[in-house]
């Protein structure tokens, strides 16, 4: 009898958890510009989307300039909850956007979104 209720109680906890663990992580969706893509020289408008809710205030982004200097970029402060905006002024050369987040559950994910800069 014991072993059943194990069993039926591990189940049961596995179902009511699974929601809670998928949403884990906040994991990046989708870029603009996307990963390894080429954009015009100036004016570069930056959306990263994540698949879930994002603390926008305790997440960072960092950009890394062909030199491999590092500037911080300023998020903007409103928005959708699941999205990242900033807009930053580049050159020609080859660019990493580095992110950092903060999911709403307290899990901080990173990663890098590389670009290339074209002369205008």
């Amino acid at each position: 009898m014991f072993p059943r209720i194990k069993i039926w109680l591990l189940t049961l906890a596995t179902v009511v958890c699974l929601p809670v663990l998928a949403e884990a992580h906040a994991i990046l969706e989708e870029s603009q510009p996307p990963l390894g893509g080429t954009v015009k020289a100036g004016a570069v408008d930056l959306h990263l989307r994540f698949n879930s809710r994002i603390d926008r205030g305790r997440s960072r982004l960092t950009l890394i300039r062909p030199d491999h200097t590092r500037d911080t970029v300023s998020i903007a402060p409103d928005g959708p909850p699941d999205i990242i905006d900033a807009h930053v002024n580049l050159t020609p050369g080859a660019y990493v956007v580095r992110w950092q987040v903060l999911a709403v559950d307290g899990h901080i994910t990173r990663g890098d979104v590389p670009i290339i800069v074209a002369a205008p």
